[in-house]
């Protein structure tokens, strides 16, 4: 957990990061090499300072991370059946938030957010459009160690019932104006509120960043 968002120590730490593991991806002098690894065990140490994370795990994080450095994807469901927004509680933080999570290698964003509901509501379901691309920097949420982008869905669910997971324990339909403590790594209420808002007012096109 990152423990103060205002900081620019953050975006220190995951500038130094990513410096270092695009150098890394194209450096040949073994001197270079030697000085992006000191560098990405800076970014490592800083994020560790001022964070819940141990300097060892941050360090086997960041040596994982190959090839140049960009964005990772999250995607999440919005899904309105009854004028109720479907929303699932996440075991980790006991929070809630639409169904959703990162896109894997060799999946589709359609392939993804369309498994992500099945695997964390029981529902089957079908993504219907693109209603935003965010970058995760520009909004209210907690400190996070990479950059993301955060790709939103409008879906209807085609069948399934409501089934918990491993990561969720909790399936259930909510009112915009009765949404429950939500988990703001994830998602932000604003968020829900501005998209169902979009979608309810007709608005078609996607919006981004």
């Amino acid at each position: 957990m990152i423990k103060n968002n205002s900081l620019k120590w953050l975006d220190w730490a995951k500038r130094l990061q990513a410096i270092a593991q695009s150098g890394l991806t194209f450096s040949k002098d073994k001197y270079d090499i030697e000085r992006y690894n000191q560098l990405r065990d800076i970014a490592a140490e800083i994020t560790a300072t001022y964070s819940d994370h141990e300097f060892g795990e941050l360090q086997k994080l960041f040596q994982n991370e190959k090839g140049y450095a960009t964005p990772k994807i999250d995607c999440r469901a919005l899904i309105i059946k009854d004028d109720k927004i479907l929303l699932v509680r996440e075991i980790l933080d006991g929070k809630w938030t639409l169904p959703g999570g990162w896109i894997d290698v060799n999946e589709s964003p359609r392939q993804a957010v369309e498994k992500e509901v099945f695997e964390e509501s029981g529902y089957t379901a079908n993504a219907v459009r693109l209603l935003a691309l965010y970058d995760r920097n520009q909004h209210a949420h907690p400190g996070e160690i990479f950059h993301c982008y955060k790709a939103f869905f409008l879906c209807e669910i085609t069948g399934g019932f409501p089934k918990t997971s491993i990561e969720t324990d909790g399936v259930e339909f909510f009112t915009i104006d009765e949404l429950p403590e939500l988990s703001l790594a994830r998602i932000l209420p604003e968020q829900i509120r501005h998209l169902y808002k979009r979608v309810k007012s007709g608005m078609l096109e996607a919006e981004f960043d």
